[in-house]
């Protein structure tokens, strides 16, 4: 006798099943038993309170890992209606694709996002603790909208659809970085034992002249010098070249051959910026071309008589260039806008959107706070489904009009078919699960490697040793951490970052891997080896240590302060944008085709390629412009 398949509508709300013959089993049991739908979430499943290591989360990639290895699947089928459109990836790009072939196709469009995590959102993560019954939220991977005034209508318009509006944002948080230094709280250095010889914190930096600031430092006066000389003089560092050569001359030299073999510098002047940019470019300042310094207003360049880049170019490139295009330009309109999750919110208000039974509320500001049933995102009933901890192995085309995807849930491969599928995973993953790319999209699509970086949250019962010590922002040139600080003081809907220091607070950490001495690939490529093989063990160990030496002196204890820490670990992490002192220039500073971002992302048949890697750009608006194209692409097929 054939076993009755149950509804997920039961199992999710954590009914006893009754079964044949009267008798009564758990909802567990009735998964292990093959009874239901292997993709049905318990009412209780809720990934954003999770804490340890997480981003790239164990379960998230062993699959991906496989079928890079060779491995293949014989495949289940779901029994699933053939859908009009699967989407691989449940990042910003993927929710976008989503989100434009149904406004094209209409509501009744059906379409499944899969994703190998246990969250939706990509990179675009949200991180929650509770305390006391009081939220506190942190981004677990894309931190903010940065340039929105350069957003592309397709990314704007679609910001704006989703109910985000940039001047009610920002009436309410003009104040989120302000609010620290009307408290009188700096930005500050930490000088550690092992690299500088004792542990000392220098108040003011970036507030102080570099004169005032740097003789507080435990560096040798021959440093002292020469970093208040790279700051203050001005003096013409390539005598006998014109403008152009000279702009040439800095775009196939790094920042520190600059610094150190041109302006004359001793070296440990470097360890001022080494991590000012790691943020960014995930190197330390060897693969930072110095035209990218020269443009971003780093010391050293006043003397040298170069006129700026065109305010156009580039423009209609995603994000700030960092670099590539006219400074003035890039912080031309409003600033950036942080969110108290990250992108999370724009992740949410998409998938809202979508599925709109699943996520409650109605706007911008109530979303932060929104509850999401994760159990309702795929569910039988859904125009739109959302199906987790599903990771894509290979994707193909099956009887001429049609595709299909499999992926592997829980151990298991099952496959479903649907009329066209836009890949919005990473580009690296693309020819491994999907073998009908030809070898010169395969080679464009394997070209950039993604940086590898770490989003730690960590929530503190206070910061009152912050006010004490008189600082907001801590950069760490030697630490484990090179960049820790306290959160941007906003209010979105009901939620407020905490105001008084007697309140628990998220401590933002940073932590990049990377290797100094190799080409910027490489160093991303050796980074991420180095992160996967570090445990959890390790970097709480480091956050209690640089807390402790940093904070000690003003009152804090890691055992009584520390509630809770998330460590958001992102092997593949920022996508590859190209650089000229490995790539070449026309790929950095034009859009020319030629560039593997163009060449990686051309359609497959009924197979388009959508994610920030196909605009060779790391920026929220990168993603949901590449959605748009492979919807769009669809069309033709």
């Amino acid at each position: 006798m054939t076993k009755p398949k149950l509804s997920r509508r039961d199992f999710v709300n954590g009914c006893a099943l009754s079964m044949v013959a009267g008798t009564s089993i758990s909802p567990l049991e009735a998964v292990a038993q093959d009874l239901l739908d292997p993709s049905a979430l318990p009412a209780d499943y809720y990934p954003p309170t999770k804490q340890g290591l997480r981003g790239s989360h164990e379960g998230s990639f062993e699959s991906a890992h496989d079928a890079r290895d060779g491995k293949t699947w014989s495949a289940a089928d779901t029994g699933d209606r053939v859908y009009d459109l699967v989407v691989v990836g449940g990042g910003l790009s993927g929710l976008s694709a989503a989100y434009f072939f149904r406004k094209q196709h209409g509501p009744d469009s059906r379409i499944l996002i899969i994703d190998n995590h246990d969250d939706f959102g990509g990179h675009a993560k949200r991180n929650e603790f509770w305390h006391d019954g009081r939220m506190h939220l942190v981004n677990g991977g894309t931190l903010n909208v940065e340039a929105p005034s350069q957003y592309s209508s397709v990314a704007a318009g679609l910001l704006w659809e989703l109910g985000i509006d940039r001047a009610r944002y920002f009436e309410k948080n003009k104040g989120m970085w302000s609010r620290y230094s009307e408290m009188g709280l700096k930005g500050s250095m930490f000088f550690d034992k092992e690299a500088f010889g004792e542990d000392k914190l220098v108040v003011g930096y970036g507030d102080l002249p570099i004169g005032d600031f740097i003789r507080q430092a435990p560096v040798s006066p021959e440093v002292q010098l020469d970093a208040v000389r790279l700051y203050e003089e001005k003096k013409d560092y390539l005598p006998g070249l014109n403008a152009v050569e000279k702009r040439q001359t800095l775009t196939r030299m790094s920042y520190r051959d600059y610094v150190v073999n041109i302006v004359g510098c001793h070296p440990d002047v470097m360890h001022l910026f080494n991590a000012s940019l790691l943020g960014i470019f995930v190197t330390e300042m060897d693969a930072i071309p110095a035209i990218y310094c020269r443009e971003m207003g780093y010391p050293g360049f006043d003397g040298l008589n170069l006129e700026d880049v065109s305010v156009n170019q580039l423009a209609h490139e995603p994000g700030g260039q960092h670099g590539r295009e006219n400074t003035a330009r890039a912080e031309s309109g409003d600033p950036d806008m942080y969110f108290p999750d990250g992108n999370a919110t724009i992740a949410r208000l998409l998938v809202r959107s979508l599925i709109p039974d699943a996520v409650s509320g109605e706007s911008m500001e109530d979303i932060v706070s929104a509850k999401v049933d994760y159990s309702l995102l795929d569910h039988d009933d859904n125009k739109v489904r959302i199906r987790l901890n599903s990771a894509a192995v290979d994707v193909a085309h099956v009887g001429g009009d049609q595709v299909e995807t499999k992926y592997v849930l829980g151990g298991n491969a099952y496959s479903v078919k649907s009329k066209a599928v836009v890949m919005a995973c990473w580009n690296s993953v693309i020819p491994y699960i999907c073998r009908e790319v030809s070898a010169t999209q395969r080679e464009a699509l394997v070209y950039g490697s993604k940086s590898p970086l770490v989003y730690t949250g960590v929530l503190v019962s206070n910061w009152q040793p912050w006010v004490d010590a008189g600082i907001s922002r801590v950069t760490a040139p030697g630490g484990f951490h090179p960049s820790i600080g306290l959160p941007p003081s906003l209010e979105i809907g009901d939620y407020q970052t905490s105001r008084s220091p007697e309140e628990p607070i998220v401590v933002r950490m940073s932590t990049y891997f990377r290797e100094p001495g190799l080409s910027r690939r490489e160093q991303h490529r050796v980074g991420r080896n180095k992160m996967l093989a570090t445990p959890f063990s390790t970097f709480e160990h480091h956050i209690r240590d640089q807390m402790t030496r940093i904070l000690g002196p003003t009152g804090f204890e890691d055992e009584r302060d520390i509630l809770g820490i998330t460590v958001n670990r992102w092997p593949h992490g920022y996508t590859y944008s190209y650089n000229p002192l490995f790539d070449p220039e026309e790929w950095a500073f034009t859009t020319t085709s030629e560039r593997p971002a163009v060449v990686g992302r051309q359609r497959i048949g009924r197979i388009a390629i959508a994610n920030a890697d196909a605009a060779a750009s790391p920026h929220t608006d990168a993603a949901i412009n590449e959605a748009y194209r492979a919807v769009n692409e669809l069309l033709e097929a």
